[in-house]
């Protein structure tokens, strides 16, 4: 047992499959639950993809709970094309995996995650690869626990880059601005993982290859999984010659910092006009103590090398 604990909040799409073989691989780190979010796909299949994962990877001890169904500000949440696109109308590449033997948790996840805050306290990271909506709604519900978790490390946002689904705008943050506002501006200590780094973090066929000559289960779906995700970004962004690491750089910085170099800086999310979903610095608190810190640049060799090294091995056992 480690003495640092992890909860994920996943919309669980292909790169979010790779981020809990990150983390049920990391060795120093115990994953004690899992939320699912809506985005990559609606939220009940993300919970579905999440169990299904885990039980491929034989972490059938990690619970998995729903979480909110939509944004702060809608009543409905659809699936972008773009989405089913880049993820498969399933998640994870409309590659089939056995019906998960365990269900999801009763309890809510974001009744869930205030209860781990509660329990671990500073030894609790959350590393949020969604819109940012369940986390608002646990702040709102339980005040406390910007000043009790240790640290929150989310994929999403974009600084020194353009966005993903705006000229200003990331998806993630773009689901729910008004979300990721609450979570910007609260005293929660986040470090944003966003595009600024995630684009520089490539995976490629060599790489899904060597999980396929494991010749073991875990392996060759996980090939077959990301192979779809390759081959998508090779007609949406063929400059790449590869997929991104989006959701596993996050877990992966939330584990060592030291993968990324950081700007600290006080932002807030614009939650309205054309640049809905911006991350940006915030003028009105520019000397105040700062709760961002923004990943910059990635020492991606280093971190691919892990995260090669943490799935391999896991792959070999499974």
């Amino acid at each position: 047992m480690a003495k640092r604990k992890m909860i994920l909040d996943l919309d669980t799409g292909i790169d979010d499959a790779m981020a809990i073989a990150y983390a049920v691989g990391a060795p120093d780190v115990d994953l004690i639950g899992i939320i699912s979010s809506y985005g990559n796909c609606l939220v009940d299949q993300a919970a579905i993809n999440s169990l299904q994962i885990l039980e491929l990877l034989g972490a059938t001890d990690v619970p998995v709970f729903l979480g909110e169904p939509h944004s702060s500000t809608t009543e409905h949440f659809d699936v972008m094309p773009i989405s089913q696109q880049i993820h498969g109308m399933n998640g994870i590449g409309d590659v089939n995996l056995p019906e998960p033997k365990r269900a999801v948790e009763k309890q809510s996840g974001v009744d869930f995650l205030i209860d781990a805050v509660h329990q671990y306290g500073a030894d609790l990271t959350l590393v949020p690869t969604g819109p940012l909506t369940n986390l608002a709604e646990a702040l709102e519900k339980a005040p406390d626990i910007a000043s009790t978790i240790g640290n929150v490390t989310l994929m999403g946002g974009a600084l020194t880059v353009p966005g993903n689904v705006s000229h200003y705008a990331e998806a993630n943050i773009n689901q729910d601005a008004e979300a990721g506002n609450a979570v910007f501006t609260s005293t929660m200590p986040l470090t944003m993982v966003g595009l600024d780094v995630t684009l520089r973090t490539l995976l490629t066929k060599t790489e899904t290859q060597q999980w396929r000559d494991l010749k073991t289960t875990a392996g060759e779906k996980f090939a077959d999984i990301v192979d779809y995700y390759i081959a998508a970004y090779d007609i949406t962004s063929p400059d790449l010659h590869g997929c991104a690491l989006h959701d596993p750089l996050a877990v992966g910085v939330s584990l060592d910092p030291s993968f990324v170099t950081t700007l600290d800086l006080n932002m807030y999310v614009q939650a309205s006009g054309e640049d809905y979903g911006r991350t940006i610095g915030d003028p009105a608190r520019l000397n105040d103590p700062t709760n961002v810190t923004v990943a910059l640049t990635v020492d991606k060799d280093r971190y691919l090398k892990t995260f090669m090294n943490y799935l391999t091995t896991l792959f070999k056992a499974h």
